[in-house]
C-alpha cells in the first residue's frame, strides 16, 4: 500500500519509543519517494530507508545500507517489500551507474529479507548466516542463496566489505557488516538508536545481548559511523547505549 510523504512523516512522529518511526538524520539526501528514503552518511555508503506495517509498533522506518566502491555495490537488508526493493535495484542502476554484487540479510525477520524475491529476479546473489536461512526456511519466507557461519568478506571494486557474527542479541542470528574504507558499520537491529527501548524481543537473548555487542565494539575500535536497524544514524556512543541499556535489570 501507497503512503504519501506527509502520511510517513506523521507515522514517523507517532511511533513507538523503540523505533521512533524516523529516517537517519543526514544533510544528503540523494533519493526519496513516499516509501523510500536513502541518505549518503559517508563517501562510499548509503543508508536505504524502508517501512513495514506491524501489529505492535504501527508503522516502522526500517534502515539497510548500501556500500560502493568502484562500479560495484554490496546491500545489507533489502527493503521490506518487493516493490520498494525493485525501487532501490533501479536507483542503484541508474543513479550509481553500479553492479550490484551480493544483498546480505542481517537477520530472518522481514524488515531484513522481505524484498529478497526481487534481488532474486535480478540475479543478485544472496549471502547470510546458516542460521537465518534455517530460519528463513522455518517461517516459509524468501530464503538466501548462499550461507557462511561466522565471517564473510566479499570483493567490491578494489577493497572488500565484510560481515560478521558476533553472538546473540535481537536474534539468534543477527550479523553486522563492515566497511573498513570508510569506518562504517551496519549493526541491524543488534544496536539501538540513542533513547530507543528495548522493542520486539520475540526471538532475542536479552541476556547475551550486551556482551555480543562489546564483542564487537572491541573488534571494530576505529567506527566513526554507525547505522542501527531503525532510527538515526549515529557515531560509537549507539554501541555504548545498546549495551548500557540491555545491561539493565
Amino acid at each position: 500500500m501507497k503512503f504519501s510523504v506527509a502520511l510517513w512523516l506523521l507515522a514517523a512522529v507517532a511511533a513507538t519509543p523503540h523505533y521512533q518511526g524516523k529516517s537517519p538524520e543526514a544533510s544528503n539526501v540523494v533519493y526519496q519517494s513516499a516509501d523510500l528514503r536513502i541518505v549518503q552518511v559517508s563517501q562510499h555508503t548509503f543508508v536505504h530507508t524502508s517501512f513495514l506495517n506491524t501489529e505492535r509498533f504501527g508503522q516502522v522506518a526500517c534502515n539497510g545500507l548500501i556500500v560502493k566502491n568502484g562500479n560495484e555495490t554490496v546491500v545489507f537488508d533489502t527493503p521490506t517489500h518487493e516493490q520498494e526493493s525493485k525501487e532501490l535495484i533501479a536507483w542503484i542502476k541508474k543513479d550509481l551507474h553500479c553492479q550490484i554484487k551480493a544483498v546480505i540479510p542481517t537477520h530472518f525477520h522481514d524488515d531484513c529479507l522481505g524484498g529478497l524475491k526481487e534481488f532474486e529476479r535480478n540475479n543478485i546473489p544472496s549471502y547470510a548466516h546458516k542460521k537465518t536461512i534455517t530460519y528463513a526456511q522455518q517461517q516459509q519466507s524468501a530464503v538466501p542463496q548462499r550461507s557462511f557461519t561466522n565471517r564473510l568478506a566479499l570483493p567490491i571494486g578494489t577493497t572488500k566489505v565484510y560481515a560478521a557474527f558476533w553472538g546473540e542479541g535481537h536474534t539468534k542470528d543477527n550479523i553486522v557488516g563492515y566497511f573498513p574504507d570508510d569506518n562504517v558499520l551496519f549493526g541491524g537491529c543488534l544496536i539501538k538508536e540513542l533513547q530507543a527501548g528495548k522493542g520486539n524481543l520475540a526471538d532475542a537473548n536479552v541476556l547475551a545481548w550486551p556482551t555480543t555487542v562489546q564483542k564487537l565494539k572491541k573488534a571494530y575500535p576505529h567506527v566513526k559511523v554507525v547505522v542501527p536497524g531503525h532510527g538515526n544514524v549515529g557515531d560509537r556512543s549507539l554501541l555504548d547505549y545498546t549495551i548500557q541499556l540491555f545491561q539493565q535489570p
